[in-house]
C-alpha cells in the first residue's frame, strides 16, 4: 500500500526506480495533463488470477507484454492488487493501481524488484 512517507518504489524518489537512468521520460505522468495515457474508464476484472510463483526477479521485458492490459500484481512483501501499466522503463513500471475502496484508479509506479509475480489479460 502507498504511504505518502514512504519514499521507496514512488515515482521520482530515490528507489522508486525513476529518474536518472531509471527511464521516466521528463514532464507529467500519463494522463495528467502530458496528453499521455488515461486510466481505465472502469473497474478491473472481478475475478483475480491465481498466483503462479516465479524464480527470478520479474524482467521490464517480461511485464512490457502487459502493457494497456489489466494486470494483476503480486509483490515480494505479500500485497496484491490489479495494475494497468502504461511504462516499462529498464527497472520501473508505471501506470494505474486499482484502489477497491476508492473506486478509482491512481497513478502509481514501482521498481520491478518488488514484483514476486504478475498475470495480464
Amino acid at each position: 500500500m502507498y504511504n505518502p512517507y514512504d519514499r521507496q518504489g514512488f515515482p521520482g524518489f530515490p528507489g522508486g526506480g525513476f529518474g536518472p537512468g531509471g527511464g521516466m521520460p521528463p514532464g507529467p505522468p500519463p494522463g495528467f495533463g502530458g496528453g499521455g495515457t488515461q486510466a481505465p474508464t472502469g473497474p478491473p476484472p472481478s475475478q483475480i488470477p491465481q498466483q503462479s510463483p516465479s524464480l527470478f526477479a520479474v524482467d521490464p521485458g517480461a511485464i512490457s507484454g502487459c502493457l494497456f492490459r489489466f494486470t494483476y500484481v503480486w509483490l515480494n512483501n505479500g500485497n496484491s492488487f490489479w495494475f494497468y501499466p502504461t511504462f516499462v522503463g529498464r527497472t520501473s513500471v508505471a501506470g494505474y493501481r486499482w484502489r477497491p475502496r476508492q473506486f478509482r484508479w491512481v497513478y502509481f509506479g514501482i521498481d520491478t524488484q518488488r514484483i514476486a509475480s504478475f498475470s495480464c489479460r
